[in-house]
């Protein structure tokens, strides 16, 4: 149990979002801490009697106004205004999130071990299609991978952009200067990782998230992922190196990471790799290729929780992972959209069950 109590600011950007920051925000209310905290919603293009709801609810709003809306500078501008010495821990949701059971409680006590940056484990709060079936499975994996599996030998969790809490002070001076990019939560592991501050991840601490159900949307937000991630391979490649002979292994991890290409990308193109060697004669065999799918396969279905695979939709979503491949393709022609917009993902409205919150 904390010995402190600490105050706590749980900020929910909300970029056009009227219907979900109103069941969102609700929810966030009537979340139980033993200490203080306030809900926080950043309105960025809400209706006005959105505001006034939400205002009525008990929610705090900031209203913001760019040119070219990001959730960086949405937040940014939100530190600006709040009183610095108000606070001591900044929590970020997305606007379609929902804190599980004691999920204030877990983080206020991670800060009190020490740690200043801290990542809860987001998981589906929605799997009705295949598309949010297979977008739930891909979430656990990333999950299992890159913060269970880095946290357990001795690296920094990755942040995932919501359910995600910092150090009050330090928040705002990581999000310095966070520019019009589209992947502020890279952005920030980079930023941290250059500072040598440890994120820890809380895998049994959960928020829920709704996942992509349909193909459109899918193609809108890899696209989105994908831009993000040339970006910073782009930025700190170079500076990975530098880093990496200055002994700061977690920075040289993180440029490594963006080498990586996506995953169903990965997987289109050994499928490809492997079709085309059977009738190609020259080149790597056949067994080469069906090796490294076979691998690859095994590698993702490991990192999987066992609560999938009693799920009969598991199987409908692995038959709709050559139409997510293809969305991908379409995903990576696209990148140059997020010149014009940062692609944000639309989200609907959906009944909060109690449980999840108390």
């Amino acid at each position: 149990m904390a010995k402190v109590k600490r105050k706590i600011c749980v900020l929910i950007p909300a970029y056009k979002e009227n219907e979900v920051v109103l069941e969102s925000s609700k929810a966030a209310l009537q979340h139980v801490y033993s200490g203080e905290f306030d809900i926080c919603v950043i309105a960025d293009g809400l209706e006005p009697e959105t505001i006034t709801t939400l205002q009525q609810q008990g929610a705090g709003v900031i209203e913001v106004n760019f040119e070219r809306s990001t959730k960086g500078k949405a937040l940014l501008t939100a530190l600006d205004i709040l009183p610095s010495s108000e606070y001591d821990i900044a929590v970020v949701l997305d606007v379609d999130n929902i804190m599980g059971k004691n999920f204030l409680e877990e983080v206020n006590n991670a800060f009190d071990s020490g740690y200043k940056v801290v990542q809860a484990h987001r998981t589906a709060k929605n799997m009705e299609t295949s598309f949010a079936f297979l977008d739930a499975c891909n979430e656990e994996i990333n999950n299992h991978i890159y913060r269970k599996g880095h946290f357990a030998v001795g690296l920094s969790s990755a942040l995932i952009g919501s359910g995600m809490a910092f150090d009050y002070t330090y928040f705002k001076k990581l999000l310095s200067g966070i520019g019009e990019t589209v992947g502020e939560d890279k952005e920030l592991d980079f930023r941290i990782a250059k500072d040598q501050v440890k994120i820890c991840y809380l895998n049994d601490v959960y928020v829920y998230d709704e996942k992509i159900e349909n193909a459109q949307v899918f193609t809108q937000q890899r696209t989105r992922w994908i831009a993000s991630q040339l970006e910073f391979l782009k930025k700190y490649a170079g500076e990975g190196v530098v880093q990496l002979f200055k002994g700061n292994l977690e920075f040289f991890n993180k440029v490594v990471q963006a080498f990586l290409v996506p995953r169903m990308l990965l997987i289109g193109t050994l499928g490809l790799f492997f079709l085309l060697s059977i009738v190609v004669p020259f080149g790597p065999p056949v067994s080469f290729w069906a090796a490294l799918l076979v691998m690859l396969s095994a590698s993702l279905f490991v990192a999987l929780p066992g609560k999938f695979y009693q799920d009969k939709r598991l199987w409908e979503a692995i038959v709709r992972i050559p139409y997510a491949v293809f969305c991908m393709c379409l995903a990576l022609l696209r990148v140059n959209k997020t010149k014009a917009s940062f692609l944000p993902t639309p989200h609907k409205a959906k009944e909060v069950s109690t449980q999840v919150n108390n």
